[in-house]
């Protein structure tokens, strides 16, 4: 097992990454990262929301030894957490994608390649035997879709990751004043004319430019239906925070869904995740994966949305922050870290596998009120 106590004994948490990230990235880069929609609500509920549950711990139980294995879409993991699927990981470091995939696969969980990135698909899977899944939006052109699913099928990644809830780009304030782009030499490896797009003068960010032209805003559940008459991969939805979206998800042939808010990038206003994963779970009733990113930071969090209905959770910024850090080193730290947190916090509450982590063993905060 990677050992995530340093020679850098500052960085002990995801907190301590993220300080050292902001050092080392451009302001436009931390800014894009870091930021959510509008007024940021959600982007801080996602957090907080965690901060309102109790874990009622139980005691005498022999937690000598913690199995946190698990198996997803037929893929086993050594632990329960993976990496989301996160844009321009080229921002953060030179090492970009194939660093952070390599140190996903150093630990043996999954990495999930977003399509987005700045180093094609071809080239991240070839540089690591790890398990994959790829990320994926429906564009306006179809054949470029399909293209992107064949092209991901071929290169060996084992599920296609569905984001659902980007028919529009979520007005990101920080990436509109700071005119985002990306800066020369790097692109959007995995569309062949990427290049070509540019920020918009009304929208002031590359990323806007790129969702208005591209991604098809007239989006629905027979375009669910079309892609999984496309593969043999198993699809899982992105983007669900409602049980009955859920329920249709798993209708239209979805392996699962991944109960997410886009990290609070998309909808300011949504449902922090934590809050909505229990009753989404509990809709899906095991005929289906569920999964759930947002605020996760530590191992108590992963604890916490497992006890709540989640296989496994994905994490973004954390991953992208221990990139910008450490490079690949830094990802591989910040994934054992978190790793080794939720050992801890299973040993404390009493869970000595990841099957006895149920809902019995969270409460919310007495008295507690969502924040402002």
């Amino acid at each position: 097992m990677h050992d995530p106590r340093p020679d850098h004994p500052s960085l002990l948490t995801v907190d301590d990454f993220e300080r050292a990230a902001r050092a080392r990235l451009t302001k436009m880069a931390y800014d894009y990262f870091r930021s959510g929609a509008d007024e940021g609500r959600t982007l801080r509920e996602n957090r907080r929301a965690f901060r309102r549950l109790e874990i009622h711990y139980r005691v005498l139980v022999d937690v000598a030894e913690r199995d946190l294995r698990a198996t997803l879409l037929g893929t086993s993991v050594p632990f329960p957490i993976l990496v989301a699927p996160t844009a321009y990981h080229g921002l953060a470091h030179e090492g970009a994608e194939i660093a952070s995939s390599r140190a996903a696969s150093e630990l043996g969980t999954i990495f999930t390649l977003s399509t987005l990135s700045t180093t094609s698909l071809e080239a991240v899977a070839a540089a690591s035997p790890g398990p994959k899944w790829f990320q994926l939006y429906v564009h306006k052109d179809r054949g470029l879709t399909r293209a992107l699913v064949e092209r991901a099928e071929s290169a060996g990644y084992r599920a296609l990751m569905l984001t659902v809830d980007t028919p529009i780009l979520g007005r990101r304030i920080a990436d509109v004043r700071n005119g985002f782009a990306l800066p020369e030499g790097l692109v959007m490896a995995n569309l062949a004319d990427a290049a070509a797009c540019s920020p918009a003068a009304d929208r002031g960010s590359l990323l806007a430019a790129y969702v208005a032209s591209r991604h098809d805003a007239s989006l629905t559940w027979r375009d669910v239906e079309w892609l999984g008459g496309l593969t043999r991969l198993p699809i899982l939805l992105k983007g669900i925070v409602r049980p009955d979206d859920a329920l249709r998800a798993i209708g239209c042939g979805a392996a699962g869904v991944v109960v997410s808010n886009h990290g609070a990038r998309q909808l300011d206003g949504a449902p922090a995740t934590i809050e909505v994963l229990p009753a989404v779970a509990d809709a899906v009733a095991g005929r289906g994966l569920v999964l759930m990113d947002g605020g996760i930071r530590w191992g108590t969090d992963v604890l916490k949305a497992l006890a709540l209905g989640a296989s496994a959770v994905l994490v973004g910024r954390p991953v992208l922050w221990g990139l910008a850090a450490l490079g690949g080193e830094g990802v591989a730290r910040v994934l054992a870290t978190l790793r080794e947190e939720l050992s801890t916090a299973m040993a404390l509450a009493g869970c000595p596998t990841l099957a006895s982590i149920d809902r019995d063993l969270i409460r919310r905060t007495r008295g507690s009120m969502p924040a402002p």
